[in-house]
């Protein structure tokens, strides 16, 4: 076979796919699921999915550069790889594929790693990052989002809105009960401007708010405006420095692309426990907004996820209201046991990361002691200092405990190369806290330390504590 035929195979595959979408589409807007302005959005994001697609590659390109493994189509049932090599020509739109990518700018490259006899050395820490590109959103989940949890949580800031701005110039109960005449007109069908609605049902009478009125109702993202995850890639690092250092390139690379970030990786207030990150970047075109969602993810989670996946379908039927009993206890079953998985992730990770930071105590000391002389560490710039961080309050806090526990040699290097003095420790110490505060995942849980006395474990929970300590006062 040769690339004229993979070609028209492609290009046949997302024509065919295009004009099966676009009939879901305008069925559903024939049927008043979605209006005018909704299905012509709708219809942009699913027509060329095939040049998308590509842009979607494109991207991963610009980013990571070219693949440092052969592209291989992706099973979600077993979430691995088809062990089938494919070329460009055959991508296309309707099958998920798996890339293998270098993070060239890895603050952690080369740190971690294990010596075995010889010169046989084993990376702990690996610069490769696992991209899991993900085929176009199906059409019918893109619908039930945009009239279903979407639609929701729109109608709920419009009614809040509403409420708001009447509110703050008359009577609490006038504001109510036009928030929730507004409430009920917007659930008789799908309506996406609400400001028409809205002036029609305040009525005369209102004249000074309706100006400000429709200026915070504009303001507010319409339902067809949250679909963001049309075109989706999970990225899988071995650290969140990694991840965060990604996140940030992209940011410099590409600043008018960027739609939206979100940094869950030391977000405690979530319920399930998940971390990862978001971004949302534009890869439109002529004026097109087109998002593209890129989740950041530690390969220890992705793991756990597989593990709590089969939820997936459970919770997005209750998105939409068509659940039973039955189906309502499985997923409060399944929402516990997750959030478990979640909790042993974070248990896991941090693990590795204490694992870390004992190979660099065998080697900061060397470091510091070669260094001295020139006054330029091997460290320097390792880990790279990351604005996705916690507060300066919090390393300001622990820096200064740290140091007061160095002075009354709670924390001590026995086994220096040579004899440091109390400034250089001081230094090490220092390194090591912020290698943590960089690297690990916090936790609410007060019952849980990592299960190590060594130095390394010692200075580890120290560090985690004294994070939960500021979190906790500040709730």
């Amino acid at each position: 076979m040769n690339d004229i035929f993979f070609d028209t195979y492609a290009i046949d595959a997302a024509a065919d796919n295009d004009r099966k979408n676009l009939r879901v589409i305008e069925k559903a807007r024939q049927q008043g699921r979605i209006n005018d302005e909704a299905a012509e959005y709708l219809s942009e994001l699913y027509s060329d999915s095939l040049f998308w697609f590509r842009e979607v590659f494109y991207f991963l390109g610009k980013c990571f550069g070219a693949p440092k493994a052969p592209v291989m189509r992706y099973d979600y049932s077993t979430d691995s790889a088809i062990e089938e090599p494919i070329k460009i020509a055959d991508i296309n739109p309707v099958n998920p594929y798996i890339v293998h990518h270098r993070l060239d700018a890895d603050p952690m490259r080369n740190q971690f790693f294990t010596s075995e006899a010889g010169h046989k050395i084993d990376l702990a820490v690996s610069s490769i990052v696992t991209v899991i590109v993900g085929a176009q959103k199906n059409i019918d989940r893109a619908l039930d989002k945009v009239t279903g949890k979407y639609y929701n949580s729109y109608v709920e800031d419009v009614v809040n809105t509403v409420y708001k701005v009447i509110a703050a110039s008359e009577k609490e109960a006038a504001a109510k009960a036009v928030a929730e005449k507004v409430r009920e007109k917007l659930t008789e069908k799908y309506i996406s401007t609400p400001s028409e609605s809205v002036l029609a049902i305040i009525g005369s009478g209102h004249e000074k708010i309706a100006v400000n009125l429709v200026r915070e109702l504009e303001k507010i993202a319409r339902p067809r405006m949250r679909l963001r995850d049309v075109w989706r890639v999970k990225c899988l690092f071995d650290l969140i420095p990694q991840a965060r250092t990604f996140i940030e390139r992209v940011c410099e690379m590409m600043p008018d692309r960027i739609l939206s970030v979100r940094d869950n990786f030391y977000d405690m207030q979530n319920p399930r426990n998940y971390r990862d990150a978001k971004l949302i970047i534009d890869i439109g075109k002529n004026g097109k907004v087109v998002p593209m969602e890129i989740i950041c993810q530690v390969r220890t989670f992705f793991e756990f996820e597989r593990q709590t996946h089969s939820n997936y379908e459970l919770i997005r039927k209750s998105d939409n209201k068509v659940l039973n009993a039955d189906n309502k206890k499985e997923i409060n079953k399944n929402i516990v046991v997750g959030a478990q998985e979640h909790k042993l992730g974070v248990e896991q990770y941090n693990s590795m990361i204490c694992h870390c930071l004992e190979d660099l105590f065998d080697r900061v000391g060397w470091n510091i002691l070669y260094s001295q002389d020139n006054e330029v560490s091997m460290f320097d710039g390792f880990p790279k200092p990351c604005k996705l961080y916690y507060p300066s309050k919090i390393l300001d806090i622990i820096i200064d405990k740290l140091d007061g526990a160095i002075e009354n040699e709670v924390f001590k290097i026995e086994n220096a190369p040579a004899k440091l003095t109390q400034a250089q420790e001081v230094e090490i110490f220092r390194f090591m806290a912020r290698f943590i505060l960089v690297s690990a995942m916090p936790y609410l849980q007060k019952d849980w330390n990592i299960p190590s006395d060594t130095l390394a474990g010692r200075l580890f929970n120290f560090v985690m504590t004294e994070v939960q300590r500021y979190y906790k006062k500040e709730d």
